[in-house]
C-alpha cells in the first residue's frame, strides 16, 4: 500500500467515490480523526453507519454509504479545506455556511471535532477540515 501524505483527504475522497460508484460501503485504515469525521457524517445523515474493526495494526473503519430512493448518493461533493501544506483556521464568525445550509462544514476545535453550525453556536473557532454537501 502506498504512503499517503493526506489520509483525511483520502477518506473524504472514498466517501465521495463510493457514492458515485453506488458502492454499499468501503473500508479505510483507522485513525482517530477519520473516526470522528465518520461520526459527524453519520450524525448528520450523510452515511448509514460506520464501525471500527480489527485490532492493533489491522484496525480499520468500515463505512456504509447512504443513497436516496432513486439510487443517488446523499453526498454530492466534498471539499478538503485545510491541507497538510497549508492549514486553514477560522474564528467562529468566519465558519462558512455550505450551500445555504444544505451542507455541513467540519471543524476541529479545542473541544473536539464538530460541525460548523455547532462551533458557531458555541462560539469556538478552529481548523476548517472540510465542506460536505
Amino acid at each position: 500500500m502506498a504512503v499517503l501524505s493526506d489520509p483525511i483527504a483520502d477518506f473524504l475522497t472514498r466517501v465521495k467515490n463510493a457514492g458515485i460508484a453506488r458502492a454499499e460501503g468501503f473500508t479505510v485504515p483507522f485513525s482517530g480523526i477519520k473516526a470522528e469525521i465518520a461520526r459527524i457524517l453519520q450524525e448528520e445523515g450523510y452515511i448509514w453507519s460506520y464501525e471500527v474493526v480489527g485490532e492493533g495494526k489491522d484496525k480499520a473503519i468500515k463505512v456504509k454509504s447512504k443513497f436516496t430512493r432513486e439510487g443517488k448518493s446523499i453526498v454530492t461533493d466534498v471539499k478538503r479545506c485545510s491541507k497538510p501544506g497549508r492549514r486553514q483556521y477560522v474564528c467562529s464568525a468566519d465558519i462558512p455556511t455550505v450551500m445555504n445550509g444544505l451542507g455541513i462544514s467540519i471543524v476541529s476545535t479545542s473541544s473536539g471535532m464538530m460541525t460548523g453550525a455547532k462551533a458557531r453556536k458555541l462560539q469556538i473557532g478552529g481548523e476548517l477540515i472540510a465542506l460536505v454537501w
